[in-house]
């Protein structure tokens, strides 16, 4: 009888080497463009494509290489992982010593960072080139526990020979993305590994369940921050008369006078005291505070020029909104799910209706509650060159979409359908300027 790819997951519980037998022909046959005794999983099938389009040898052992010791100290120092280190011991440690595992925990680059749990696992992983600054981006070394949950943005198991390099095969990853709570922005990977011969099913979702229960830490991590911000603010913004808000050094509010409470503005990656344009507020007085900014709203007119806007999706994991105008410029990282519907924006400048946009993202045009929600947010940083009813960018906005070189790159964790429609259209162009795209 025929095999799916979920019995071989479930026969690897009771038989590891049959299933181990099984996932390597399946590897065999379709890295050969024939048909193996099962199917890949989806996930596994899609990052072996990903690899296949660019050049990546699955004979050949490709690292590139490691960070010095100075390099992986100095991104320790400044990643938010730091933070969260001992929530991901408490929850994986232990076991993982136990089950002959490691955790390994990788930043948003693939870099690893730390690397603890059983010693013998750890030597043997040195001969993986699974070292301390080590670089596992799946670009660099195929798909993998790491570099594949960076890309896709979701928890994914690699078992044996679902690894795409060969030296690779006598292993088993269970990794998740471990992604910024303010913005979804991705912060890194956390991910237990073996032998083979330790795997089991319900590692993946252990991980999983351990990685947002550090993501819960962050997030009271900030709030924590943002009340100690408010407490500073109070007195200051008390003696103010006009339009005042404190937000700290991400842009997030920590009190406001005179003006509606927004939960965070967008600021430069450089911002400095002085004078500054910022969304959605347009001229500002910008003065530094213990741990943020003071962001006093201008009384003079703003200024009426052409913005520019350009929605770059061209690389694999950064996709980033930049606007500029009279005033200046600033850029913002986006997630997926907001990158997916400006996308759709930039290709429709007639606009969408949020049940237009609920059949584009999710085929389903009754989800609307779920897209007018998503919206509200990116207005929140583009409300000056967003309109809504319909959702669209404003008619003096310039806007500019780059697109990734092959179009199969394109959000490449999204299953939107516009989004798979324009991966399987040929001849999708790299850029769109301003206006509709046919």
């Amino acid at each position: 009888m025929a095999l799916s790819p979920t019995d071989v997951a479930q026969l690897a519980v009771v038989d590891t080497a049959r299933a181990a037998r099984v996932l390597s022909e399946v590897r065999s046959a379709t890295l050969a463009g024939g048909r193996g005794p099962v199917a890949p999983r989806p996930v596994i099938e899609q990052s072996w494509e990903r690899m296949l389009r660019g050049g990546i040898d699955p004979d050949r052992d490709r690292r590139s290489g490691l960070l010095s010791p100075e390099d992986v100290r100095r991104r320790r120092e400044t990643t938010e992982l730091r933070h969260i280190l001992p929530v991901l011991r408490e929850g994986l440690l232990s076991v993982a010593d136990v089950a002959h595992h490691i955790m390994v925990v990788a930043d948003q680059d693939g870099r690893v960072l730390w690397r603890e749990g059983s010693p013998a696992v750890l030597r043997r992983a040195d001969g993986l080139g699974f070292e301390l600054g080590a670089d596992w981006r799946e670009d660099v070394v195929g798909t993998n526990g790491i570099g594949t949950p960076a890309v896709v943005r979701r928890p994914v198991q690699v078992f044996g020979s679902e690894h795409f390099v060969r030296s690779q095969t006598s292993w088993t990853c269970s990794g998740a993305p471990i992604t910024d709570p303010r913005d979804g922005r991705l912060l890194g990977v956390v991910d237990v590994s073996g032998p083979l011969e330790t795997m089991h099913p319900a590692t993946l979702a252990w991980v999983d369940s351990v990685a947002k229960l550090a993501e819960s830490r962050l997030r009271e991590l900030h709030l924590g921050s943002l009340e100690r911000l408010r407490a500073t603010a109070a007195p200051v913004l008390a003696r103010l008369s006009g339009k005042a808000l404190v937000v700290d050094r991400d842009g997030w509010t920590a009190a406001v006078t005179g003006m509606p409470y927004t939960s965070r503005i967008a600021l430069p990656k450089s911002l400095s005291s002085g004078r500054r344009w910022l969304p959605p507020l347009g001229l500002c007085s910008v003065e530094p505070l213990a741990g943020g900014w003071l962001v006093r709203a201008s009384a003079e007119p703003e200024p009426r020029t052409a913005t520019r806007v350009v929605l770059d999706l061209s690389q694999p994991r950064r996709w980033s909104v930049t606007v500029s105008g009279s005033a200046g410029s600033w850029s913002r990282e986006l997630s997926p799910r907001h990158a997916e519907l400006l996308y759709l924006l930039a290709l429709r400048r007639g606009g969408h209706s949020a049940a237009g946009l609920a059949e584009e993202v999710f085929g389903d045009p009754a989800r609307t509650v779920t897209v007018r929600a998503e919206m509200s947010r990116v207005r929140r940083y583009l409300g000056g060159v967003l309109e809504h009813r319909p959702y669209r960018f404003g008619e003096d906005a310039e806007v500019e979409l780059v697109l990734p070189d092959d179009p199969r790159d394109l959000l490449p964790q999204s299953t939107a359908p516009a989004v798979l429609g324009a991966r399987m259209r040929d001849g999708m162009p790299r850029m769109c300027p301003s206006g509709p795209v046919e």
